[in-house]
């Protein structure tokens, strides 16, 4: 039952980040009189589906399979992290089209660089998150 908590209440903070993270890419952008492509358009989207709805998935199959012990929860912390860190890039990259500015190249790929970090982190551990549920049905 703590696991169904833990996953419920998760889900609701990454509804609310999807939330404040669209309001926050209207306002940025209608305050700048920005109407351009920008990556702060993502943010919305990234923390309703990998936050939101995947925590609402995971609650689902815990219920199911009680799949979650202390391997997942290292795997979890690891999804945390590249979700997180993934978003916050491309709140970064966002904020920088918006104000149009100009960077160095090194500042640039660095962006770019901790952007592909968090999304290599967030497709290993769900890979490992997916094998683990994998493991649980096998084994009834």
């Amino acid at each position: 039952m703590e696991n169904l908590k833990r996953y419920i209440h998760t889900a609701i903070f990454y509804a609310l980040m999807a939330m404040a993270g669209g309001v926050f890419y209207r306002e940025f952008t209608k305050y700048n009189h920005y109407s351009g492509r920008t990556t702060l358009a993502f943010v919305h989207t990234h923390y309703f589906i990998l936050g939101m709805l995947f925590f609402l998935l995971l609650m689902v199959l815990e219920k199911s399979f009680s799949f979650t012990d202390q391997r997942t929860r290292r795997v979890l912390a690891a999804y945390h992290v590249g979700l997180n860190l993934t978003v916050v890039m491309l709140t970064a990259r966002g904020i920088l089209q918006v104000k149009e500015a100009s960077v160095s190249s090194a500042v640039n790929a660095a962006v770019s660089g901790m952007a592909g970090i968090g999304h290599i982190v967030l497709c290993v551990s769900l890979i490992l998150l997916l094998l683990r549920i994998r493991k649980c049905i096998y084994a009834q």
